[in-house]
């Protein structure tokens, strides 16, 4: 079986869930290839050969993340010293596609291949999720959603991740298997 994994990260903390989910992909079928990918390395080519598609992104403004949100989010970070990695890792995302332009240039695929969706998102009423988009979009592109998009809780708008998070987003990637 071959997965690839795509994401949007900006704080690392989606990204950490991305590989979190590859990691119980390999544990539950160790002979599986996956290709964990940042959106702007995902292409045509590489999700064309996936058996499975897993793509997540960071919950912006009750749901994907636009343009707007992406620089937001690296004014946000700039003005905090002590996240220098962060800071630059969210640069570089709101430089490149997101997840809402990538889906512009994903080709639809032969029914009967496989996709979930995840994002990361604050634990707050009314906070809202991206992972019923990205589910909504890639069923809109044929593909056949085989799990509930699924939401991994991060403390604060940009992290860390919730206790507990990683192990089960590998739960999650194992039972997509």
């Amino acid at each position: 079986m071959h997965t690839v994994i795509v994401y949007e990260s900006m704080y690392g903390n989606t990204r950490e869930i991305a590989e979190a989910i590859a990691q119980g992909i390999h544990q539950a079928d160790p002979a599986a290839a996956v290709d964990c990918l940042p959106v702007a390395e995902a292409d045509a080519k590489t999700t064309r050969s996936a058996d499975l598609l897993v793509v997540g992104g960071p919950t912006h403004m009750h749901g994907m993340s636009s343009g707007l949100s992406r620089r937001m989010a690296v004014t946000a970070e700039a003005h905090k010293q002590d996240r220098a990695a962060a800071a630059a890792e969210a640069r570089e995302t709101a430089e490149g596609p997101g997840l809402r332009a990538w889906f512009h240039d994903l080709p639809p695929t032969e029914p009967g291949t496989y996709a979930a969706a995840f994002d990361t998102r604050v634990d707050m009423p009314r906070a809202g999720g991206a992972a019923n988009g990205i589910a909504r979009r890639l069923s809109g592109h044929h593909y056949d959603v085989v799990a509930e998009p699924e939401g991994f809780i991060v403390e604060g708008n940009d992290g860390p991740l919730r206790a507990g998070e990683l192990d089960r987003a590998r739960a999650w990637g194992a039972g997509l298997v």
